[in-house]
């Protein structure tokens, strides 16, 4: 949340270049406040355990918002209780006719598709055609930040020679950033994939910026420079134990997959891992929710066409 001032303070130039974010007293007397609307659409099979991991990180702040599930129609999940769905997820054409102060697009298990032959691409098109008139921010998670990237500016993804998994050490590219505001020069997060982004693809196109980047994992953190579209590649939301369940996973299916990088302590799959990522998590949630949506979305949502995509 930002700190109210007097607007003539002499702090206020000293804690802006310190990037705090200070709101002088005549701007927040003109600021009507109201819950923010946040419609979660929930693409992985374990949709409880996705729920829950999102709501903790949405959550962790002072702000007000409200929570709508989404599900796609064109695909039934396996992993998930028709009877959970049917009571606390919408599907598009219950909510088409809202609008909402951000959004949340989760990652999927299907990257080693072909993004058309994924069986709800349909839909998804129309639901991200849908965010530009009718949400003001969209963040995108691992798969979903693919889907977007490549819908929106045509960014293709790229299979890796093998499954990326595990924790990965990033760099802060532009520490001015209001999504970057308050993180350390590096800073870590868990990826768990098979394809990727390459930079040289994101740096083509004029209106993204690549905000963090990893020598192992790649590109991680983009933005739009609108500030209406938010791309991470990996899963800053995942529990402690998420990867080492996704390891037994795989396991148990014959996959035999290698232990998860930097994750278990001396790679001993018997050992707990440490959980080193949760304040970033914390950190870069809260900074989406603060600059992207809760300071720079309008409190008339019907007024969304008049702001720039």
């Amino acid at each position: 949340m930002p700190i109210k001032v007097q607007s003539n303070l002499p702090a206020i130039k000293v804690l802006e270049s310190e990037n705090i974010f200070v709101m002088p007293d005549d701007v927040a007397l003109r600021q009507d406040i109201r819950p923010l609307k946040i419609l979660i659409l929930n693409l992985m099979p374990t949709k409880v355990t996705t729920e829950t991991q999102l709501l903790r990180l949405l959550g962790n702040s002072p702000l007000q918002v409200d929570i709508e599930l989404l599900q796609t129609a064109s695909h039934t999940s396996k992993n998930t209780s028709s009877q959970h769905l049917s009571t606390f997820y919408k599907t598009f054409d219950e909510v088409r006719d809202n609008t909402f102060d951000g959004m949340i697009i989760t990652g999927a298990p299907v990257e080693q598709l072909d993004f058309e032959d994924v069986d709800y691409w349909d839909e998804l098109c129309d639901i991200m055609k849908w965010s530009k008139t009718n949400v003001f921010s969209t963040f995108h998670i691992c798969w979903g930040a693919q889907a977007g990237l490549y819908y929106h500016y045509g960014v293709p993804k790229h299979q890796l020679p093998e499954k990326l998994s595990g924790i990965y050490s990033h760099n802060v590219l532009d520490p001015h950033h209001c999504l970057m505001r308050g993180f350390d020069d590096t800073f870590q997060i868990p990826h768990s994939r098979y394809t990727g982004i390459r930079l040289d693809d994101v740096r083509k196109c004029k209106d993204l910026e690549v905000l963090a980047i990893s020598e192992k994992a790649g590109v991680s953190i983009i933005c739009g420079k609108s500030g209406r579209q938010v791309f991470v590649t990996g899963h800053a939301e995942y529990d402690r134990d998420t990867l080492a369940s996704e390891y037994f996973r795989d396991i148990n299916r014959g996959i035999s997959p290698n232990v998860p990088y930097n994750y278990f302590p001396n790679d001993d799959p018997t050992r707990v891992p440490p959980m080193v990522w949760r304040s970033n998590a914390t950190l870069l949630y809260t900074n989406w929710l603060n600059y992207f949506v809760y300071q720079a979305t309008p409190y008339d949502l019907n007024e969304l066409d008049k702001y720039s995509y």
